[in-house]
């Protein structure tokens, strides 16, 4: 492969190596799997466990070559940013804004009090960048809570006066969030969209610096045809010791994952829908989602908008791209495991709505790929516990391990798949081990090597966690069982521990009966079966632990899993350190 992956390849010469590095790779794994589970010869549970380690391969082989492929990418090529996404390259950053861009602030039931303490230090920079009669804001509120509306009619006109003949700020609330988030946007495009020509969204926990504002709207107004363009978006500096160790392996993982997709990915992107910019017009004209039918899968309001409005963004012939740069875009992230996993089933439900718009005719044959690819993300998760579970049976009517699984090869394809499941974050990883500036900015090469090892134990017990919570909800989902659109809590607090209980006793009692299982017949296969029982069987003190407001505390005072960004507080984040939603600097 040459130093850049491909800067002389068309893009569907980047999908068919991609294409096959993933087939050809699947298909190892798979045959490794059948030799392994054959000693015995091959029946009916060898065969369902092959099947459902085949459901779970997408996700792990595309992240590992996505991440390979970011990483010689990061590495090697001389304009990172032009290998993959060629249109955000060529801004140099001092072009005229002319275009009208509106910032979409789309909130429902959050304090008012914090939402104004993240817009006021963009809307100071926008009005020191000397382009501020090209930006509007609009508070789209969908809150249903008297108090907080009452707040909100409150504060945001006291706002808007405060800024009046600077920044233009338009407070606007439903009485009804019909369509949810999509449909509080498509109110905005109806009501305001005419008089602009893009719009920048923000959620209540976004922050993005002015300069990566201008920089997203100077790249949209060069490139007509650009119809979505979505920033890296990472973790604001946290107090919460579950959001510092969750964003900190996300902040390795999210770079050379995402540089490798946007190379093969290209005018096909992703949309997070927050944090990045939309054309209006295309956008209100083709973009629409209403209700799916009733007699549909999952029917009702659409939840997981975003990826839906870029395929159908994409099939009216416009550009859905990917900057893959951290770009001073920031989101907070769920302060507990509790919240962290209510957010989850929320996108777990949504993403399985996708079925209904695998079949719409003109879609890109990569749009398609995508909603797959998000239906993945959750069906692969049935098959992850479904493996311990067939696994613990197998193993405890077996008279020797060896009867059921062969050793070297096991062994070989769990070490592989270990790897490969880890390479997103170990890639980025590397990188920064090769850069002395980066790891600087994480702390120095000791505290980083730290940091990383204790995420990686967090994410080893985590991610099994999620697996069973989407288990559960999709089969609850199959009976009927919905979520709406709930309301984070956003502060730090501690998980008590009979929450903790009512939230997590399943998953203990999944994870303490395959490990006893075990232990009293082959304890030889703890080990591995520890990579997803380990995890269910500490789902509550995890959930209690990490919830600890002390404990996150001591992590941000002495800088442990920390982002650079703490130790070296950008300008436009001071005024959040000071106001408490963020550490001070190490």
């Amino acid at each position: 492969m040459p130093s850049a992956p491909g800067p002389s390849l068309s893009m569907f010469q980047r999908r068919a190596i991609f294409g096959a590095l993933v087939v050809v790779t699947m298909a190892a794994l798979l045959w490794m799997t059948v030799k392994a589970l054959s000693p015995g010869g091959f029946g009916f549970f060898d065969l369902l466990f092959l099947l459902f380690f085949a459901v779970t391969l997408p996700w792990t082989v595309i992240g590992f070559w996505n991440a390979v492929i970011g990483f010689i990418i990061m590495r090697f090529a001389r304009d990172p940013l032009a290998a993959v996404n060629p249109p955000a390259a060529r801004i140099k950053g001092d072009e005229a804004v002319s275009a009208s861009t509106a910032l979409l602030l789309c909130i429902r039931n959050e304090l008012p009090d914090r939402v104004i303490r993240n817009l006021e230090p963009m809307l100071a920079g926008i009005a020191a960048s000397g382009y501020a009669g090209r930006f509007h804001i609009y508070v789209l509120s969908d809150t249903s809570d008297a108090a907080v509306a009452a707040a909100e009619d409150r504060q945001f006109a006291a706002l808007a006066a405060a800024w009046q003949g600077k920044i233009p700020v338009t407070y606007r609330r439903r009485a009804l969030n019909t369509g949810f988030k999509a449909g509080n946007i498509r109110d905005f495009c109806e009501r305001w969209g005419a008089q602009h020509e893009l719009a920048v969204t923000l959620d209540a926990d976004s922050f993005m610096t002015p300069e990566a504002m201008l920089r997203l709207v100077r790249i949209m107004q060069a490139n007509p045809q650009l119809g979505i363009l979505q920033s890296l978006v990472v973790g604001l500096p946290s107090t919460s010791a579950f959001a510092r160790l969750f964003q900190f392996g996300m902040r390795l993982g999210m770079r050379s994952y995402t540089t490798g997709a946007t190379w093969w990915q290209g005018d096909c992107g992703p949309y997070w829908g927050h944090n990045g910019v939309f054309r209006i017009a295309p956008f209100h004209e083709h973009c629409h989602l209403p209700p799916l039918p009733a007699d549909a899968l999952f029917g009702g309001e659409v939840l997981s908008h975003d990826q839906i409005e870029a395929v159908l963004m994409r099939r009216a012939g416009y550009e859905v791209r990917v900057m893959p740069v951290e770009d001073n875009s920031w989101e907070e992230n769920p302060p507990t495991l509790v919240e962290f996993l209510r957010r989850d089933l929320r996108w777990c439900q949504g993403n399985m709505q996708y079925w209904y718009f695998l079949g719409l005719p003109g879609l890109k044959f990569v749009s398609r790929y995508q909603l797959v690819f998000a239906l993945l993300m959750f069906l692969g998760s049935p098959a992850w516990i479904g493996m311990l579970v067939l696994g613990t049976l197998a193993t405890a009517s077996a008279k020797d391990l060896s009867d059921i699984v062969e050793p070297g090869t096991g062994i070989a394809l769990f070490l592989i798949t270990f790897v490969m499941w880890f390479t997103p974050k170990y890639s980025t990883v590397a990188d920064v081990l090769t850069r002395a500036d980066a790891r600087r900015a994480f702390g120095g090469t000791a505290w980083f090597f730290l940091g990383v090892f204790i995420e990686t134990i967090f994410s080893v017990l985590l991610v099994p966690i999620m697996w069973f919570g989407h288990t559960v909800f999709l089969v609850g989902l199959l009976f009927g069982r919905r979520i709406g659109w709930i309301g984070q809590t956003r502060d730090d607090h501690s998980v008590p521990l009979g929450i903790a209980i009512r939230n997590f006793w399943p998953q203990t009692l999944l994870g303490m009966i395959s490990l006893t299982i075990l232990t009293a017949t082959h304890p030889a296969a703890i080990p591995i079966a520890s990579f997803i029982a380990a995890g269910l069987a500490f789902s509550i003190p995890l959930a209690i632990f990490t919830s600890s407001p002390q404990l996150g505390e001591a992590m941000a005072r002495i800088g442990l899993c920390g982002l650079p960004e703490e130790r070296d507080v950008p300008p436009a984040l001071r005024s959040l350190v000071r106001a408490g939603a963020a550490p001070q600097p190490a």
